[in-house]
């Protein structure tokens, strides 16, 4: 049984970071692409980051680049979030994704096998 978990929301000011994680257990951890989405109240869901099996290779979405790193630790079988210079429009519930891509480009939420249960980020103004 497939069980990716994120931990790390919460509230921060504008300008501040936190930084997400996302534990996978029932998978091959270290033979995924992973990915980053996030939902706002009343939006679709949208993709934010990728990265590939090894952690050599990623992508992000626009709106975070330069400011959100993706990364993993495969012996611990968790990916990471680390988000930076955060914005009111970031406020999201964030989750982590299985990708069957190849980590290095846009991931359609069509790719995704499996998700997570999500967390939730508020940036204040």
């Amino acid at each position: 049984q497939v069980q990716l978990v994120e931990s790390g929301g919460g509230l921060v000011q504008a300008g501040g970071s936190l930084r997400l994680s996302c534990a996978a257990s029932g998978v091959t951890f270290g033979s995924w692409s992973m990915a980053w989405f996030r939902q706002a109240p009343g939006k679709e869901r949208e993709f934010v980051a990728a990265i590939n099996w090894s952690g050599g290779r990623t992508y992000y979405a626009d709106s975070v680049k330069g400011r959100f790193t993706i990364s993993r630790d495969n012996p611990k079988n968790t990916v990471y979030l680390q988000m930076n210079s955060l914005k009111p429009e970031d406020t999201a519930v964030y989750y982590c994704a299985t990708d069957r891509g190849t980590g290095d480009s846009y991931v359609p939420t069509h790719r995704v096998d499996y998700w997570g249960q999500g967390t939730q980020v508020t940036v204040s103004s």
